[in-house]
């Protein structure tokens, strides 16, 4: 399975080293000197990590055969990409890959269901899940421990407990409670 490990950006000083994004919660293991990586666009790669450090916060690498600041920012915008075992899962048990949440069903604590997990967004902030509802419609989860109550791989299910607001439909239905006990409660004043 091929996993999306990290971007290249910037190249930085002048001897081929280029600026990263990261995109894994293991780049010592994704990125560490002698990683072989392909590239998007294939064309690009594969490189070899020569070298590695972080520097004001960011990592920065060197790869094999990129010896110049031209070469590096030729690279810039590259994905980098890691062959993983389908089966391999990270070491701290509350961490997942990409592969293991997609397509996972989407549900309320009570289990009703919200949808299907389709994409994630990997944001500076947080990560989103992109859930498509049962009417092709979207919404976006924030894939926090204060939303996300649990991840069940085995039953291929992410159990979430979204804030009033974050779905349309609490919205909806709290709205509706709300207008049809106001209605009761207007018609009882009529019938006064």
């Amino acid at each position: 399975m091929q996993l999306v490990v990290a971007r290249i950006g910037r190249a930085h000083g002048i001897k081929g080293e280029v600026t990263v994004e990261v995109r894994t919660d293991e780049p010592e293991l994704r990125l560490g000197p002698g990683a072989v990586l392909a590239t998007d666009p294939a064309g690009a790669g594969p490189l070899t990590v020569a070298a590695g450090r972080v520097h004001s916060g960011r990592l920065l690498l060197r790869f094999e055969g990129v010896a110049d600041r031209n070469a590096a920012e030729a690279l810039r915008n590259t994905l980098l990409i890691a062959a993983v075992d389908p089966e391999e899962l990270p070491e701290d048990p509350e961490e997942y890959y990409d592969h293991q949440l997609m397509d996972l069903d989407v549900v309320l604590a009570d289990g009703t269901e919200i949808g299907r997990i389709t994409e994630i967004s990997h944001l500076p902030s947080q990560d989103l899940f992109i859930v498509e509802r049962p009417d092709g419609s979207e919404v976006m989860i924030p894939f926090v421990e204060e939303i996300v109550a649990e991840i069940d791989l085995e039953e291929q299910r992410a159990v979430i407990t979204p804030p009033p607001g974050l779905i349309d439909d609490t919205q909806a239905e709290i709205a509706s409670a709300r207008d049809s006990s106001e209605s009761a409660r207007d018609s009882s004043e009529e019938g006064s």
